[in-house]
C-alpha cells in the first residue's frame, strides 16, 4: 500500500510537469499561466492552458479546455477514470465542471487564496451536497506552479506605465 501510494505522488509529479509546461505556453501568448492535463488510463488524453486572452473568452480555462477534448476523445461527458492536473487551485467554474464531469480525482499544485473553489474560499468538489465527490491532491510541485505565477504578474507590472 505504501508503495503504491509513493508511485502515486511520482506519477503526479511526472504529469504535473506537463501541466507546467502547458502553462507556459500560455504566458507565452500572454495569458495567466495556468496548464492542465487529463490523463486516463496512464495516457495523456487531452491537454490545456489559458486561452481567455487569444480568445477573448472568460471561460477559456485551461481546466475547461481540457476536459472538453477529453470528453471527445472518450466520446462521454462523463470522464470516468480520469485525473486532472493543473497548476492552480480551480476556481469556481472549474471545480463545478469536475464536478459535472464526473471526474473521480484531481490532482493541483498552488493553492488560490483569491478565487480557489477546492478548499480556498469554497471546496465544490467534495461538497457531501453534490451528487458526485472528487478526490483532492493538492501541493504537487506547488513550489513551480507558484513561481510561475509570481514572475508573470510581476513582469506585467514592471511593464505597465507609471501614472
Amino acid at each position: 500500500m505504501v508503495l503504491q501510494a509513493l508511485a502515486c505522488v511520482g506519477m503526479d509529479a511526472t504529469w504535473m510537469e506537463l501541466a507546467i509546461a502547458e502553462a507556459e505556453e500560455a504566458a507565452a501568448h500572454d495569458d495567466v499561466p495556468i496548464g492542465a492535463v487529463v490523463v486516463h488510463d496512464g495516457q495523456v488524453l487531452a491537454r490545456g492552458h489559458n486561452r481567455r486572452e487569444v480568445d477573448q473568452d472568460p471561460t477559456a480555462h485551461a481546466e475547461i479546455l481540457a476536459l472538453r477534448d477529453a470528453a471527445r476523445a472518450l466520446g462521454s461527458w462523463r470522464l470516468d477514470g480520469c485525473v486532472l492536473y493543473v497548476t492552480l487551485e480551480p476556481c469556481t467554474m472549474c471545480a463545478g465542471a469536475l464536478v459535472l464531469a464526473r471526474l473521480p480525482r484531481l490532482v493541483f499544485g498552488a493553492d488560490d487564496p483569491k478565487a480557489g473553489a477546492v478548499g480556498a474560499l469554497y471546496d465544490v468538489p467534495r461538497d457531501p451536497r453534490l451528487n458526485h465527490r472528487v478526490e483532492v491532491v493538492r501541493g504537487v510541485e506547488a513550489d513551480r506552479c507558484g513561481q510561475l505565477l509570481r514572475d508573470f504578474f510581476a513582469a506585467r507590472r514592471r511593464s505597465r506605465p507609471v501614472r
